[in-house]
């Protein structure tokens, strides 16, 4: 018996690599990565992260949370009908083609999938998908609760994932200012594929997959489907250093999806409420990121500055990186010369080939001394990118 539970399993899991979502948004993730590369390049002529990050990221990132979400709906018994994941699906391939990942945070994602289920509802349409006929369901319908408590999971799986990659990953980009000059601003644009065990209620998928694992909870029968479900998110900050400004933008989404959460879980006992709570919860995402954008929308944190060579970026294993300089910091002098340009610092480095000394201006303002050995493969400005 728990052989055959194992290679139902088994089953499953091979079953989740003929998805298209998962190779669509494997092919996205790798054209954030060339578009990331490409823009580096012509800013700064140098990449700073490899290409193949965001696909990394996008596969790796995501694993454990995965597991953990892929047990609760099985303990808790959350179920997703066949028609709302063929939905979830056609909604998640716009929202990856249009290339606005806006549209992909999961709270998003599901409320747009459930009013789409609502409005065939309301015009009384049907349509069949891979055999699945799509039928329309009622704006208190009952199996919007689970639903609405699994955007909540998944919107509070992004706001940790911004949390931990959200900085990691900015890119920084060139601008012009309104007065001509050039600023630099920062832009985390991700994508995460979460593989979760979803249930599937009744019947529907092995009446046309006879194969296809099924097990009995009480009386109720399910299905059980590994299911790509994909996360998005873009924002861009300039008047905030990225690594203030993600971290808080992270808290904003979690609490966001913590009362999306609260709010499936009262649908347990009011059905009404969940989509309600699903579309409210989409609105409230589309205020956060205008909230974020406005607030940063008038100024620069990273310019150049008459204090001295502002850093735009360090490279990752550098020098610089190893002696802990961040992007937003002013380097005032190096080896005893004043810098503010990328030449002045590349010939103030030349004055002790084997070892630079910088006098750094912080974030907090306060100047402090820092030293490292450089050695002759290392970049020619210590892996330093300016504002320039």
């Amino acid at each position: 018996m728990y052989v055959e539970i194992l290679l139902e399993l088994l089953r499953a899991i091979g079953r989740f690599f003929i998805n298209p979502v998962f190779y669509i948004a494997i092919i996205f993730a790798i054209f954030l990565g060339y578009r990331r590369v490409k823009r580096e390049r012509k800013s700064f002529n140098i990449r700073i992260l490899s290409g193949w990050l965001e696909l990394k990221n996008s596969l790796l990132a995501g694993l454990i949370v995965s597991l953990i979400l892929s047990f609760v709906m099985i303990a808790v018994g959350l179920t997703m009908t066949p028609k709302f994941l063929l939905v979830l699906m056609a909604i998640t391939v716009l929202g990856l083609v249009l290339f606005t990942f806006h549209l992909l945070s999961p709270v998003v994602l599901f409320a747009v999938s459930a009013a789409v289920l609502v409005l065939l509802d309301a015009v009384g349409q049907e349509f069949t998908i891979l055999g699945v006929e799509i039928s329309g369901v009622m704006w208190h319908d009952a199996i919007l609760t689970p639903i609405c408590i699994m955007a909540g999971l998944l919107l509070i799986v992004e706001g940790i994932q911004i949390r931990k990659y959200g900085t990691y990953l900015a890119s920084p980009v060139l601008e012009k200012t309104k007065r001509g000059l050039k600023a630099v601003s920062y832009l985390s644009k991700q994508i995460w594929i979460l593989p979760i065990f979803t249930l599937i209620p009744g019947d529907v998928i092995p009446s046309y997959v006879p194969y296809w694992p099924q097990f009995t909870i009480g009386e109720q029968a399910f299905s059980l489907v590994l299911f790509p479900f994909v996360i998005g998110f873009q924002q861009i900050t300039r008047k905030t250093l990225p690594v203030y400004f993600y971290p808080k933008l992270a808290k904003s989404v979690t609490w966001l999806g913590g009362v999306v959460v609260l709010g499936g879980i009262v649908a347990y006992f009011m059905s009404q409420i969940a989509f309600i709570v699903l579309i409210a919860g989409a609105c409230i995402r589309f205020c956060i990121v205008l909230q974020y954008k406005l607030r940063d929308r008038d100024a620069y944190a990273v310019a150049p500055s008459s204090k001295g060579a502002t850093i735009a970026a360090v490279l990752p294993n550098s020098p610089a990186e190893k002696m802990g300089l961040l992007a937003g910091e002013i380097i005032k002098k190096v080896n005893g010369r004043e810098v503010q340009t990328e030449r002045e610092l590349y010939e103030a480095l030349q004055v002790n080939a084997a070892h630079c000394k910088l006098e750094v201006l912080g974030h907090n303002e306060e100047l402090r001394l820092t030293q490292h050995v450089v050695h002759s493969d290392d970049h020619h400005r210590i892996g330093l990118l300016l504002a320039r």
